[in-house]
């Protein structure tokens, strides 16, 4: 299994077959079969956070885009574990990808985000792009994401799909949250349901009223706090959107606190 790149495996029954080498995780994906994805991330080397949960949304993005399939939860695991084995990364960040019946890995270093932008929040920007079907993470989206990602001005870390009404929906690749009149807002129908969006709502029903409708453009000025998550970013403050600050343009309360939950949640539930 020479070569450089980050590597990408099929799992098969003798267990994981090298299948490429790529630049990044997006290049992998587009050299795969179109398919339902998902990404996940480890804690102390081998412990992921809701792997299950992760396997079950594969199934359901493939019957969305009409490939239905079953994965083999053990077979998916000994795949995860085999390319761990085979990268030996400190920490890595992984691409399950689902092309029924055919189940791929692959797998990068991963490090994240400095602290700064935890303790002081970052800026991001509204943008006219919506997902075809957007309760299945397709790999047909990533192309898209990758290219509005490069549109993106310098310092921004995000960028809002803006839906029909003016409606902030989601991220490029993240889920997104603010806070309204004391209560936290975050849409649901025409959003991806991501795997951390629903830990983050597990911790924060605890923290803050919280009601799964979308916070529109007109709402802005009205927004307390904001933050977006996904896997890698977990729960990441936003003080700025479209150039302006978001309520005092400092990380707000409620989301250090929902960051502390959450935070606690993984330290609890991640497992190898």
């Amino acid at each position: 299994m020479g070569g450089t790149g980050i590597p990408t495996y099929e799992a098969d029954p003798t267990g994981l077959r090298l299948v490429g080498r790529h630049a990044s995780l997006a290049a992998s994906s587009a050299e795969l079969p179109a398919g339902a994805y998902t990404t996940l991330r480890t804690y102390g080397g081998r412990g992921l956070v809701r792997l299950d949960q992760h396997l079950r949304r594969l199934e359901e993005s493939a019957v969305l885009q009409g490939q239905a399939g079953t994965i083999d939860r053990s077979a998916a695991r000994r795949a995860i574990t085999l390319s761990l084995n085979a990268t030996a990364n400190s920490e890595s960040r992984l691409r399950l990808t689902f092309a029924p019946p055919r189940l791929f890995v692959a797998v990068e270093p991963f490090a994240p985000l400095p602290r700064r932008l935890y303790e002081q929040g970052v800026e991001c920007v509204t943008l006219d792009v919506q997902r075809q079907k957007p309760h299945s993470k397709d790999t047909r989206f990533i192309a898209a994401a990758q290219a509005a990602y490069r549109r993106l001005p310098a310092g921004v870390e995000e960028g809002l799909l803006v839906g029909e009404g003016g409606a902030l929906l989601e991220g490029l690749s993240s889920n997104f949250f603010a806070v309204v009149g004391g209560v936290l807002r975050t849409e649901e129908e025409r959003a991806l349901i991501g795997v951390t969006r629903s830990l983050v709502l597990e911790v924060a029903e605890d923290i803050v009223p919280v009601e799964r409708r979308a916070v529109r453009i007109d709402d802005l000025p009205d927004v307390a706090e904001a933050f977006v998550t996904s896997v890698s970013r977990e729960v990441l403050p936003v003080v700025r959107i479209d150039g302006r600050p978001v309520g005092d343009g400092r990380v707000g309360p409620r989301t250090r606190a929902i960051m502390a939950g959450f935070a606690a949640l993984v330290e609890r539930e991640a497992t190898a």
